[in-house]
């Protein structure tokens, strides 16, 4: 009888056997083992208000959540900034600006209870199947960076603009960025020659980073491959048709055209590189990326990721709410004191 479960009805029934065996002379002991049952678990049964099953545990878990941090993660949730954010975008947010310090599966949790759980952007399909290129595992940034070019709409069918960046694989920070009504080298080799100068690599005796591409006429251009070899550049291109080999950049472009801010199609050059520049700002400042523990590709480059999610520790929101609930177990406590006093 141990091993199975025991209906109200069956409790109250196995009390009274108990009972009566007791006013003939049977003790508890030798009750239980008749029945075989555990005596421990009939003196839980006599000691509950209700014979039903209950949920075990505490009524209430010293730890468990509390309303006003439920409210925090609701307020933000719901706030316009970020109403396009994941529930794992806003767990590092509010540890941030110590809102709320939870897990992810916290902030899924309660945004589920208020059914906000739905797709909060639209999302293309992806390949699952592709095995990811070989890469050397990189400890800092301006170790690798990868380039590429994507088409920007114009209102004039069959005309585009063209927008280069060149990206940093480690911090994912855009190194530079150039948009073009051309698709030719030269763009390609000022905006190698520009990231370079961005970032102080245009001295003596300063080892330049690998480059990734992948094979387009720009990239192969012997222009372009002496520059890289002059600089000391190795430069690595990805196999043909085989996107994954670049998989930074494409993922890149991918959340730059996804964003709801991106335009159907863009005026002029002028207007491509307003966007652009709000875009990049947007995306190397304030946007928290997950690939990188959720900071910012500037925060991962400037080599302050660590300390930023080293901040984002859960023991001591876990702590105050302890202190908080035997707060409150003690002004109960002393509440009832005072109403038995005055009994």
């Amino acid at each position: 009888m141990e091993s199975k479960r025991v209906t109200s009805t069956v409790k109250a029934e196995i009390l009274d056997l108990i009972k009566e065996g007791k006013k003939s002379g049977v003790d508890i002991s030798r009750c239980c083992e008749l029945l075989q049952i555990p005596r421990v678990r009939v003196n839980r049964w006599k000691h509950r208000k209700s014979l039903n099953d209950a949920k075990p545990g505490p009524l209430h878990a010293p730890h468990a959540l509390l309303q006003e941090e439920k409210d925090a993660i609701l307020a933000m949730a719901k706030d316009e900034m970020y109403i396009n954010e994941s529930h794992r975008v806003l767990r590092a947010r509010g540890a941030d600006q110590n809102l709320f310090h939870v897990s992810e599966t916290t902030v899924f949790r309660v945004m589920k209870e208020s059914a906000m759980t739905t797709p909060r952007v639209q999302n293309g399909t992806k390949n699952r199947r592709s095995a990811k290129p070989d890469r050397n595992v990189l400890t800092g940034p301006n170790q690798r960076w990868c380039w590429d070019i994507t088409y920007l709409p114009t209102p004039k069918k069959g005309v585009f603009l063209y927008l280069f960046v060149l990206l940093d694989e480690y911090s994912r920070k855009i190194i530079s960025w150039r948009v073009s009504y051309h698709m030719k080298y030269k763009e390609a080799m000022e905006l190698l020659q520009e990231g370079i100068e961005k970032e102080g690599l245009d001295t003596v005796d300063v080892t330049l980073p690998d480059l990734i591409n992948d094979r387009g006429s720009q990239m192969k251009a012997k222009p372009f491959v002496a520059m890289c070899k002059e600089l000391g550049i190795e430069q690595k291109f990805s196999r043909p048709r085989t996107p994954n080999d670049n998989p930074f950049i494409e993922s890149f472009f991918s959340t730059f055209k996804s964003h709801h801010t991106y335009p159907e199609v863009f005026m002029d050059d002028i207007a491509a590189i307003t966007h652009c520049t709000e875009y990049f700002s947007y995306y190397c400042n304030d946007r928290l990326h997950g690939g990188i523990d959720f900071v910012t590709p500037n925060q991962m480059h400037c080599g302050k990721a660590r300390q930023i999610v080293e901040k984002r520790i859960l023991a001591h929101a876990e702590a105050r709410r302890r202190r908080i609930y035997q707060n409150n177990l003690s002004l109960k406590s002393k509440t009832t004191n005072r109403e038995v006093v005055a009994i």
